[in-house]
This record gives structure tokens, C-alpha cells and sequence, in this order.
């Protein structure tokens, strides 16, 4: 396996047990612990009316499987809105988790179901890892798999962007990791840190040693530090194949960076993560606005610029 394999998304799929369906029909578990059940069953396919009926006649909507599986993670990772929403109105536990610490949330992210998603974090989900800074966060699991329309939504309800975990580093590294460029851009325009990864290792680390030249572009347009080196002592540019293309971005360079580009950063760094949506607000040209927020390129001729 190459060392970069082992960054990459890794995430098994806890929700549906592969052995045969057993019912427990003893009461005493009925509120704590029982195999793949008839409630879980209806979320998990979406038979709403089902679901509603086993509710009716006295279903737990917390029943837990052993490894700790609720109806709600099923519908969730099966993006099954209605069954979500009818779950949560009954009382269902939108934090819960399972052995592995994967929560409702952390599934729908996984599957990008982006209105489960949302209705979780509106009936109070926590965007943030379950309790275990060894596993993946929500925020993180969209990541790896390039949901940034997920991203952006934990983001807004307050998921902590540089959050750091021992299996993954930080969203920006997962995200790069899985050569997830758009979520990768959302990260960093949003205001990721560019030299926070993982074990030592920065994110220009990981996209040189892929290699990916998007990704190497895009860190360095961001202030990716050239110059980090990891556990091994190695810089990006010593990871980078030879002859490469990000061999050729990564090496020596003429004369100082662009006043433009030092400028973006400086401006970034000084408003901050929090309040880089303040750009919008600011007292300047639109197309330094739009330069600020890289949705443009510098242009050529600097009379163009209207107030």
C-alpha cells in the first residue's frame, strides 16, 4: 500500500449489519439493545408508513443494534428525509453513536444526502466528532468524499474547520488526501488553515507526493509554506517525482511573489477566519471583492477598476 493510500478515506459501512436479520422480542431490550429490528428495517428503506405504524404500537425510536446502529442512523445513510423527520419528531436521539462513533450525521455526510443533513443540524446535531478525537468528524467525512455542499453547511452551524483528528488530520488534509479539489477550494476560501494537516505532514506535503498539480496550484495561491518539512525532515518539493509537473511548481522561482498576492493573504490573515464573509460588507471596488475571495484572477489593466 503507498503511503498516500493510507490517508485516504478509509470509512467502513457500520449502518446495516451484513448477517441475517434476528428479532428480539423480549420486552427488557426493547429500550436499550436488540439485532437488526422491524423499525430499523422500515427507516432503513424508507417505508414511512410502516415506520409510522411500528411507532404507533409502541416502537422504541432509540432501539439500538449491538453495535450501537439506531433506526435514525439507517434512514440517515439511506437519505430518507421523511423517515428522518418522522424519527425526530418522535424523539429519536440525533447524537447518538455506534461502536465506531459514526452518528446520523456523520452518515448522511458520508452519502452526501445534503437534506438529511440539514434537518439534523436544525433539530440540534452536532457537527463535531462524537466524543473521540481518534475518529473522523462529520466534517471530515464529507470531506473525504467531496461533499462540499455538506462542508458548507457544517460549517454554518459552527463545525470547526482546522479540527484536528489522529486518524485523519484536519478536513483540509482529508480533502486533499482524496484528491477532493472543490471541497478543497471551499475549505481554504471558507478559511482553513493551508499548513495544518496531519502527523507532520502539510497538505502541499500530501498533494506533492500524489502528485496532483491542481492541488499543489491551489495551496500555494492560498500561502501554502514551502518550506515546512515533516517527521522525515522532508519539504513538498522533496516528495515530488522528478521531471514532475508539480516538481517544476514547487522548485525555485525568479524574483518575489506578486504585491497582489501578498496583499490577498495579508488582508485573509488579518480579517481571520470569522470574519472573512465581511469582505462582502467592505468599502472597495467589487473586482478586489471578488479577487479577496479568489473568484477572480488579477486583472491587466488596473484603470478598469470602478468604485
Amino acid at each position: 500500500m503507498t503511503e498516500q493510500a493510507e490517508h485516504r478515506d478509509t470509512r467502513t459501512d457500520q449502518t446495516r449489519p451484513a448477517r441475517a436479520a434476528v428479532y428480539f422480542s423480549n420486552p427488557i431490550m426493547s429500550d436499550t439493545e436488540s439485532d437488526w429490528s422491524p423499525i430499523h428495517d422500515a427507516a432503513y428503506n424508507g417505508r414511512l408508513l410502516s415506520l409510522h405504524n411500528l411507532i404507533g404500537q409502541g416502537a422504541s425510536v432509540n432501539l439500538t443494534t449491538l453495535d450501537g446502529v439506531s433506526p435514525l442512523h439507517g434512514a440517515c445513510q439511506q437519505g430518507h428525509t421523511g423517515c428522518v423527520k418522522l424519527l425526530i419528531q418522535h424523539g429519536a436521539n440525533v447524537n447518538t453513536s455506534t461502536v465506531n462513533w459514526n452518528t446520523p450525521l456523520s452518515e448522511a455526510c458520508a452519502q452526501g444526502h445534503l437534506a438529511c443533513v440539514n434537518l439534523l443540524l436544525q433539530q440540534g446535531a452536532s457537527p463535531s466528532a462524537a466524543g473521540n478525537p481518534a475518529f473522523p468528524s462529520p466534517i471530515h467525512t464529507a470531506a473525504a468524499r467531496g461533499h462540499t455542499d455538506c462542508v458548507e453547511s457544517l460549517v454554518r452551524y459552527g463545525a470547526d474547520i482546522d479540527q484536528s483528528s489522529d486518524q485523519s488530520g484536519t478536513p483540509l488534509f482529508t480533502a486533499c488526501a482524496n484528491q477532493q479539489l472543490t471541497t478543497v477550494r471551499k475549505l481554504l476560501d471558507a478559511g482553513a488553515n493551508v499548513n495544518r494537516g496531519k502527523s507532520g505532514d502539510s497538505p502541499l506535503h500530501i498533494a506533492a507526493r500524489l502528485p496532483d498539480p491542481e492541488l499543489v496550484k491551489t495551496l500555494l495561491a492560498h500561502g501554502a509554506d514551502q518550506t515546512l518539512r515533516n517527521a522525515a525532515g522532508k519539504r513538498a518539493l522533496d516528495l515530488a517525482p522528478l521531471n514532475s509537473a508539480v516538481e517544476t511548481l514547487l522548485g525555485p522561482r525568479e524574483g518575489p511573489s506578486p504585491l497582489l498576492q501578498l496583499c490577498r493573504l495579508s488582508i485573509r490573515k488579518t480579517l481571520g477566519q470569522d470574519r472573512l464573509r465581511e469582505i462582502h460588507s467592505l468599502s472597495i471596488p467589487s473586482e478586489l471583492k471578488q479577487y479577496l475571495l479568489y473568484r477572480s484572477e488579477p486583472w491587466t489593466n488596473m484603470g478598469d477598476v470602478d468604485s
